[in-house]
């Protein structure tokens, strides 16, 4: 775990240095640096961080990554493992130095309260995609438990559904749920409880994608998807 922090360090600094270049002079090569150091911060954290392929098809050309949102864990893992630009609540950009780095890495930001900066973070979003980028995001709409909010909200199906990109599922199953469940703590306090967890796996279960021509409306497809993700849940949580 030592080993750890000391590439997060080495890798955190000269990220942190390099976010302040032009965003045009930053290009793949910042964002697969990024996806290093959030390698390293899962090795820090001492967490066995495991992707299950059950997907029986390969991963789309581009894509919409969707997965269940119960940690903070997932804003390092999901780009750990997946070469995506994450959509992330608008306080992760004020974070000391993680803020910073994200910013430069491409994420996209969203104040989840605000109708206009929904819209907004999907017309971004819509343009990531044009740019040939994968997008991830999570359509329970932020941390609402450990398991499944009651529903999914529609944007990331009716962004699937007008552009014919195909969705991504992952999810997630922490094998210590309590431990890495973001509720009242903060940050520090939370990564500080996964680092002492007795049960560190991290299981990222992957299936193949949903195709949105297969679908008449974002309502339909929204429902088809959610009730996969309560087998899913059946399955692996209960």
């Amino acid at each position: 775990m030592l080993l750890g922090w000391i590439e997060l360090i080495l890798l955190g600094l000269p990220l942190y240095l390099f976010s302040f270049l032009p965003g045009e002079r930053r290009g793949g090569w910042y964002v697969r640096l990024f996806r290093f150091w959030c390698r390293a911060f899962v090795h820090a954290l001492g967490v066995d961080l495991r992707l299950h392929q059950k997907n029986l098809r390969a991963l789309p050309d581009r894509y919409l990554l969707i997965a269940n949102h119960p940690s903070a864990f997932e804003d390092i893992g999901i780009p750990a493992l997946f070469d995506v630009d994450s959509l992330a609540k608008i306080e992760v950009r004020d974070w000391w130095l993680v803020g910073r780095i994200s910013v430069a890495a491409g994420t996209l930001f969203v104040a989840r309260e605000s109708r206009s900066s929904r819209a907004n973070a999907m017309r971004l979003i819509e343009q990531r995609l044009g740019e040939g980028r994968n997008v991830s995001l999570y359509p329970e709409g932020g941390v609402k438990g450990m398991h499944l909010h009651d529903s999914f909200h529609h944007g990331v199906f009716d962004i699937s559904l007008r552009t014919g990109i195909p969705i991504v599922p992952v999810f997630i199953h922490y094998e210590s749920q309590q431990d890495f469940y973001w509720g009242r703590q903060t940050l520090p306090q939370k990564l500080l409880q996964i680092m002492r967890t007795q049960n560190n796996r991290a299981n990222y279960y992957l299936f193949d994608a949903f195709e949105p021509g297969e679908y008449a409306d974002k309502r339909s497809y929204n429902a088809a998807v959610y009730q996969r993700y309560l087998a899913w849940q059946h399955k692996y949580l209960e």
